[in-house]
């Protein structure tokens, strides 16, 4: 007996937000600037303080990690990012600053995600056609590349509500409000994020798909009466 389309529609939801990781690391990356935001209040808005307090916590993070086995790289990328915000802010003088490091990669998510889908190539697709083994096979499927395109939008929703979000609050040198976002808009955003891009992928593709484990061909599509 075949699944219904609403179990197998349930069940590719929850394979996407397993594929997409869990909220760990989303929830990692919002400790070093809460920390900042704790260090520098605390010491008299002191950004060497709220910097040494931020790098102190993220050097944590990165041990921690290290030794639950996460790939190294990914680990150095995280504390490269802390090191990267809190010289900035150390070079300008501005406490806002160092969460414009966070500000910039969000506006090249942005614009990265709406490039991959105007030239045919969404990273969505990317990421979970790469995390599934099936390297480039899912863009041979129409339904599966138009699901993907389309939910790939919702990602770039995303990144702009950080944007106006971030850059509103840097421009007026919001700081705690800043850490607040930070936090706010981290993981509870993602979580958002992969419930709806999922619900928007498998709502848009046919009744009768396999799923996004597998691809169809354009002869297969054809074959279907």
């Amino acid at each position: 007996m075949e699944p219904s389309a609403d179990s197998r529609q349930a069940a590719g939801q929850e394979s996407l937000g397993a594929l997409l990781g869990g909220r760990g690391g989303a929830v990692d990356a919002t400790l070093p600037p809460l920390a900042f935001v704790v260090g520098w209040l605390l010491a008299d808005e002191s950004i060497w303080i709220g910097s040494a307090v931020a790098l102190a916590v993220g050097l944590v993070i990165a041990t921690y990690r290290l030794v639950k086995g996460d790939r190294p790289r990914a680990v150095l990328l995280g504390m490269l990012g802390v090191c990267a915000a809190a010289l900035v802010a150390l070079y300008t003088g501005r406490a806002a600053d160092f969460f414009l490091v966070q500000l910039l990669s969000n506006v090249a998510s942005a614009l990265a995600w709406s490039v991959s889908i105007v030239i045919g190539w969404p990273l969505l697709g990317v990421v979970v056609g790469t995390a599934l083994g099936q390297r480039t096979r899912w863009r041979r499927d129409p339904d599966l590349l138009r699901a993907y395109r389309l939910a790939s939008w919702v990602w770039v929703g995303q990144y702009l509500v950080r944007i106006v979000v971030f850059s509103s609050l840097w421009w007026i040198n919001a700081v705690v409000a800043l850490g607040v976002s930070r936090v706010a808009l981290s993981w509870p955003l993602v979580a958002l994020c992969v419930a709806v891009s999922g619900w928007v992928l498998f709502r848009v593709l046919p009744g009768d798909h396999p799923g996004i484990r597998h691809p169809r061909t354009p002869e297969q599509t054809a074959s279907i009466p």
